[in-house]
């Protein structure tokens, strides 16, 4: 049973239980979901209350912070104890690609060749991690929430501006992926 649960779940598994957390959240505690409201909450709960921003009654969204430690914590579970023993299927054509820019270890989700401590001094390490986690922290705070507040639980609330924001959330990752990041890669 257990070799069953390590597999990689398919998409028809997957997609439906990440469904399901929305009308769960809703039917629980009318509670919307959406991750990075959790840092304005913590920054609300460290900060002093003379920033407007930051000025509310965070405490009333505590339910949100734990929501993302369980997150964590599910995670680690699941990298410990569910880890899939088996290499990610990667069709040759890419494999090729990613070798041409000089990644190797396929073995990993994020390959190290391009995130790691000595790349981080580098311009192209400089470009993907400190201006890249820019990009999506502003991108994130001007579209008024993260991927899975506006796709899972807009879209399913059919909220007219999440549409818009996961259209070009998806144009946004489209085009880095296929015409700026190879141009990154080779730099």
């Amino acid at each position: 049973m257990l070799d069953i649960i390590k597999q990689p779940w398919p998409w028809y598994i997957a997609g439906p239980l990440i469904g399901l957390t929305i009308p769960a959240l809703l039917l629980l505690g009318n509670k919307p979901l959406g991750i990075s409201s959790s840092l304005r909450h913590v920054c609300a709960a460290c900060m002093p209350a003379n920033i407007p921003f930051f000025n509310y009654e965070w405490k009333k969204e505590i339910w949100n912070l734990f929501f993302v430690v369980g997150i964590l914590v599910g995670s680690l579970l699941a990298m410990t104890f569910l880890a899939n023993p088996h290499p990610v299927d990667i069709h040759p054509d890419l494999v090729q690609e990613m070798k041409g820019y000089g990644m190797t270890n396929l073995n990993v989700v994020i390959p190290e060749e391009i995130v790691n401590w000595q790349s981080l001094f580098t311009l192209k390490g400089f470009l993907m991690i400190v201006f890249g986690g820019f990009l999506i922290g502003f991108g994130t705070r001007y579209a008024g929430g993260c991927t899975s507040g506006h796709t899972i639980m807009g879209l399913s609330n059919l909220q007219w501006p999440s549409l818009i924001v996961t259209i070009s959330f998806m144009i946004g990752g489209i085009a880095m992926a296929n015409f700026l990041l190879p141009h990154i890669l080779t730099l």
